[in-house]
């Protein structure tokens, strides 16, 4: 189920919910849930988070996985799920983190990408190191430009979003304790 609107449509119907009930909870037009569930539009990460904590979920959850590999340790990179993709994309490390107090991912954003409008906010912590490019990180009320070898780190309870400003993209390996993105 590499596919958001199949993966969004079962959730929200194991739930019991309509559409129009999702799109009320979550802020969101019926409108919108609808072309996603459809595959019509890929949604940005902050409207995609805003339905996923309307229905209960993390982005980890969402994208898990419905086998358990407990005894992997390690990953080649086409064993990385890919739980994102479009001018973001991110590869996760492992599938099913429901046993997990660790997220890593492995993001990739294109030029110009942006998390969106709306800021993301989870019960977590998380932080990364920027390998490529320009990342411009806004938490709270700061905004700092990162560049290669640069880090952020700070408390994802806190309104956060991330835009890639340079004209390259930006490669960032991050990680979310618990996993709640």
């Amino acid at each position: 189920m590499d596919n958001i609107g199949l993966r969004l449509r079962t959730l929200r119907a194991s739930q019991g919910l309509s559409q129009r009930k999702l799109a009320a909870a979550s802020g969101v037009s019926n409108a919108t849930v609808s072309l996603i569930e459809h595959g019509r539009t890929d949604p940005s990460m902050g409207l995609l988070k805003r339905i996923l904590d309307a229905l209960g979920v993390s982005f980890a959850e969402f994208f898990a996985s419905d086998s358990l590999q407990d005894d992997q340790y390690f990953f080649t990179h086409d064993e990385l799920s890919r739980i994102s993709s479009g001018p973001i994309s991110y590869l996760q490390v492992g599938s099913d983190l429901s046993n997990s107090q660790l997220q890593i991912l492995y993001e990739r954003y294109r030029p110009g990408a942006d998390t969106g409008r709306s800021m993301l906010s989870h019960d977590a912590e998380e932080g990364g190191i920027v390998l490529q490019g320009r990342l411009e990180v806004t938490v709270g009320g700061q905004v700092q430009s990162l560049s290669t070898g640069d880090a952020y780190r700070f408390n994802s309870k806190l309104p956060h979003r991330f835009r890639n400003t340079g004209s390259e993209d930006c490669l960032v390996v991050s990680a979310c304790t618990p996993p709640t993105f």
